[in-house]
């Protein structure tokens, strides 16, 4: 009997832990990513244009980065920052195609249509600034900014003890004892 009493108990929180309202998801900020529907035809085209110019900007200054890792001959940056420039790339085209699918379902006056297409550009905008930043770790260019004319200069103490610790002084000469003089002690 005991058993079945806490077999309803269980199932019981079971259900009510199913009823519970899904948690919402994480959304981006507003002002990033409205509802394509609440946003005007006339804004539409603007914000297009200008995530297109973000993006473009974007592509230049990782273009820049992969030059930087060509100049240092560092092969491993060079691959990392070449494979976000790639996908820059094709976010661009996308979104470049898109912008013209876009102003031409406006001058149609087909809704449906320009919605989503202003929606890939507003993702694809979203991605690109992603992949800018990725491109920047590639780089080591949020770790630390450096000039290539760096010079740095170390001033030692006057209170260290003196000589060299990657040379030590070799030990002191073994004192050998003579054998005793007699085999008896």
């Amino acid at each position: 009997m005991r058993t079945l009493g806490m077999l309803v108990v269980v199932m019981t929180t079971g259900m009510a832990f199913a009823q519970a309202p899904a948690p919402s998801p994480v959304r981006p900020p507003p002002s990033v990513l409205d509802k394509a529907g609440d946003v005007p035809d006339s804004q539409k085209l603007e914000r297009s244009t200008q995530a297109l110019g973000g993006m473009r900007e974007a592509l230049r200054q990782v273009l820049e980065k992969v030059e930087e890792a060509r100049r240092t001959k560092d092969v491993v940056k060079l691959n990392c920052a070449n494979e976000k420039l790639t996908q820059i790339k094709g976010l661009l085209r996308i979104s470049e195609q898109a912008d013209v699918s876009l102003q031409e379902a406006l001058s149609k006056q087909e809704a449906a249509p320009g919605e989503h297409e202003y929606t890939k550009v507003m993702i694809a905008q979203q991605k690109v600034g992603q992949l800018r930043s990725e491109a920047e770790e590639c780089i080591g260019q949020l770790a630390f900014r450096t000039d290539e004319n760096l010079f740095v200069e170390v001033e030692e103490p006057d209170n260290l003890p003196g000589g060299d610790p990657t040379r030590p002084a070799p030990p002191p000469d073994l004192v050998v004892r003579p054998p005793p003089a007699s085999p008896i002690d």
